[in-house]
């Protein structure tokens, strides 16, 4: 939630967790910084949502197209191997797909459950994030629109989160030097 209120003008945060105790924690412990409520039932939060992120363990979908509302965008991070998925193929097919990247997102994300399931093939993945990123593909292009980042997680992401986590570190003057033998 933090690094995404360093990118959007976030308001508030619905949050859902299957052990409602776990969300009510996580509400009680950003509430000092950022307006959380747990909800009981994921619907409420996601309908409500412009911004959605699944992180998850969840082997069948979580979320379809009636859970969504029209100019969502759903960061999808938690199907991070083949069995894991976490949208439903009918979800995916509605909305404007981006990758990480497309090859591994069919071997493991949740594009590969929605091919497989025959609700759309790989043609009609949008782009990959370094395309939008870049500037060569767009990223949304009206307010309805329902655009999903299915991220399976690449190497060059987690050295740039890496780097960036050392630098802030390093300006805040927090953290510890280890020398590895």
């Amino acid at each position: 939630m933090e690094a995404l209120r360093d990118v959007l003008p976030l308001t508030h945060a619905l949050l859902y967790d299957a052990d409602h105790e776990r969300s009510e924690a996580l509400a009680a412990k950003m509430h000092a910084a950022f307006a959380c409520q747990a909800v009981g039932n994921p619907r409420r939060a996601t309908l409500e949502a412009d911004v959605i992120v699944t992180c998850t363990t969840a082997r069948a979908p979580i979320l379809d197209v009636d859970d969504i509302a029209p100019g969502a965008f759903v960061a999808a991070v938690g199907a991070d191997n083949p069995e894991k998925n976490e949208l439903a193929p009918r979800l995916m097919a509605k909305a404007k797909v981006v990758a990480d990247v497309v090859e591994q997102a069919l071997v493991m994300g949740d594009l590969r459950h929605a091919v497989s399931a025959g609700a759309m093939s790989a043609a009609h993945v949008h782009a990959e994030l370094s395309e939008v990123v870049a500037g060569a593909k767009p990223g949304r292009e009206n307010d309805s629109e329902i655009v999903v980042f299915d991220s399976t997680g690449t190497a060059i992401q987690d050295a740039a989160s890496a780097a960036l986590v050392y630098e802030r570190a390093l300006a805040q003057g927090v953290g510890a030097m280890v020398e590895l033998a």
